[in-house]
């Protein structure tokens, strides 16, 4: 579920839950006028009346602090001890999930919610909102019988058979994500391509270490193999392209990638 709220959380309901969590008079003055200061945007400084003020320092923790009082607060406080079978909330900025052990507390708590977020000025983003069952599958049926699959923070949740032969929950990284990272890996190695090798080298290597210390869960080693292969044929492809006298070919690139050694994929999450 995706919580749409940056630009319609009503200020005065933001001031009320913030005084819940701050009793620092200074700190809610202060944090006022962050939000008075406003925003430049390409040239154009701009106040908006409603809402945080999106790219604002301050507004990822205004935002937060009014999502746990709309939200967390509220789910432990009256959902979680009317329901029958246990529940949970996983909750990270304007994303969370919501799970439950019965099908009818999942349908009360999807009719309750819009209703919960309109109190507060807040809407539900209708395509990335949905109810789904999300259960272990039947050995002798295989998970085609009724278990879906969905994305949070990048990753794709799945049930898959381990090699012991044992249900366990998989997760990968998104198609989205895949898509957008090898397409950011090429225009990047596009825009830097007659920067000095040193600094492309040490650049990738950043970038690398950073998409799998983020996606390198117990699982997603084969896609991760695939953004290192895609890294190596666009750093390639465009150094290529810096002088048409000295193509590099694959033999002289191997040469290359023996002293400038890319960091091998691994596992850092091991969950």
């Amino acid at each position: 579920m995706s919580v749409a709220s940056f630009d319609s959380i009503d200020r005065t309901r933001r001031r009320e839950g913030l005084r819940q969590r701050v009793n620092d008079g200074r700190r809610v003055r202060r944090m006022g006028k962050g939000l008075r200061a406003g925003v430049m945007e390409e040239g154009e400084l701009s106040h908006p009346e409603t809402g945080v003020v999106q790219g604002g320092v301050i507004s990822p923790v205004l935002a937060n602090v009014f999502r746990h009082h709309v939200l967390d607060a509220w789910f432990a406080r009256e959902v979680r001890p009317r329901m029958k079978g246990r529940c949970f909330l996983l909750r990270c900025a304007d994303d969370c999930v919501l799970g439950c052990e019965r099908e009818a507390d999942a349908r009360r708590i999807m009719a309750v919610l819009p209703k919960r977020f309109a109190r507060f000025g807040v809407s539900i983003h209708p395509e990335k909102t949905t109810l789904m069952a999300f259960r272990q599958p039947d050995t002798r049926k295989g998970p085609a019988q009724g278990n879906g699959t969905f994305d949070f923070l990048g990753l794709t949740h799945e049930w898959t058979p381990s090699r012991r032969g044992c249900w366990v929950i998989k997760r990968r990284t998104a198609r989205k994500r895949l898509r957008r990272t090898k397409k950011a890996l090429w225009r990047w190695c596009r825009t830097n391509r007659h920067a000095p090798l040193t600094y492309q080298y040490q650049m990738l290597c950043l970038k690398w270490r950073g998409h799998f210390r983020y996606y390198g869960m117990r699982g997603n080693f084969r896609l991760l193999e695939e953004v290192l292969r895609c890294a190596e044929k666009a750093w390639r492809s465009w150094l290529s392209r810096r002088s048409s006298k000295s193509a590099m070919g694959w033999e002289k690139f191997q040469q290359l990638l023996k002293t400038s050694v890319l960091p091998t994929p691994k596992i850092v999450h091991n969950i």
